[in-house]
């Protein structure tokens, strides 16, 4: 499980900790049959959906907002819940529960946050391999567009 035990510094008795996994967002920002990604500028390098962590007292929603926003310049309409992906091993650095979102978007797209570059890419034309678990995510997604 590694759960550890710490001291409560006000008793000194043991007290477990518990790791838990992390609330993640992740965003699928459509025009027409095209998707944005985003070039990450931190490891692991390479092309993924725009998303993040889920701040404290933030709810998922106003996360995903946040993190489009933050990564790609973009405000969002018709904010959906896709899914959840919670594979243990989805995320090399810790386990994340993504929550995915679809949405259509409003503004210009420009990178900024974590994201090196964003892109506007054709269904048919995805950059290989994407980050984490988000080939399978499209996949999916595409599978339940049809």
């Amino acid at each position: 499980m590694n759960n550890k035990t710490l001291n409560c510094p006000r008793c000194g008795e043991a007290v477990t900790v518990y790791r838990n996994p992390v609330p993640t967002v992740d965003i699928i920002i459509r025009r027409g049959n095209a998707i944005v990604l985003i070039k990450r500028e931190n490891p692991p390098l390479g092309w993924a959906l725009p998303g993040g962590f889920v701040d404290y007292g933030e709810t998922l929603e106003e996360a995903a907002v946040r993190e489009a926003q933050e990564e790609t310049g973009l405000n969002l309409s018709e904010l959906t819940q896709f899914g959840a992906y919670s594979d243990p091993a989805r995320d090399p650095r810790q386990h994340t529960i993504s929550f995915v979102f679809s949405a259509r978007e409003e503004g210009w797209l420009a990178s900024g946050d974590d994201a090196a570059e964003a892109h506007w890419f054709d269904w048919d034309n995805l950059p290989q391999p994407l980050c984490f678990d988000h080939a399978k995510i499209l996949q999916d997604y595409e599978d339940r567009q049809r």
